[in-house]
């Protein structure tokens, strides 16, 4: 099983968690992760500089010392748990994440498959119908898409990444979905 080795600051609390009582109070993160979008609740380094959107290391460092933000992950936590601040920076640090990493998700355009008979995977992305998946099948016979530029001419989908970043958070948002394409749970 994978783990995550890099996070992006949703919100930060240099005084902690309000509602945790009258003991030591730890500057604590909420994070998601880059690779499966998991949630964490991370405790940041007393001398931290931390900054909202900011991409940091939380992967295992015994010998690197690579986490210079982030003392320890402290928990995984669920969409529910995360502040008001850090669920409005979601829909943005989400966007970041799939523009810096455009390869992994054109690879996933390029060779998704059917879920069925009657549906096919891309129709899982949120607001793409029948009539655009035919175009994307279509085009994808003549050869890959390149990124999304490439997809977006070929297809006449303007912004595809947004439907790719509307995917994400639908899956962070409801743990029950039936089908996850992009979300490790």
């Amino acid at each position: 099983m994978p783990v995550e080795e890099y996070a992006y600051i949703l919100d930060y609390l240099p005084q902690g968690v309000p509602s945790a009582g009258f003991g030591k109070k730890e500057p604590v993160c909420y994070a998601i992760g880059e690779m499966e979008f998991k949630l964490f609740e991370l405790v940041a380094k007393s001398n931290a500089v931390v900054s909202i959107g900011e991409r940091t290391f939380i992967g295992k460092d015994s010998e690197t010392q690579k986490r210079d933000i982030i003392d320890h992950v402290k928990r995984r936590i669920t969409y529910n748990d995360l502040t008001s601040n850090a669920i409005s920076e979601l829909e943005f640090v989400v966007t970041d994440i799939v523009k810096n990493d455009q390869t992994r998700f054109i690879d996933f355009i390029n060779k998704a498959e059917a879920i069925s008979m009657r549906k096919h995977s891309l129709e899982e992305l949120p607001g793409l119908g029948k009539k655009s998946l035919n175009i994307i099948l279509d085009e994808r016979k003549k050869g890959s898409f390149k990124d999304f530029d490439d997809l977006a001419a070929r297809t006449g989908i303007k912004a595809p990444e947004k439907l790719v970043v509307a995917r994400i958070l639908l899956e962070i948002e409801d743990p029950d979905r039936k089908h996850y394409l992009f979300i490790s749970r």
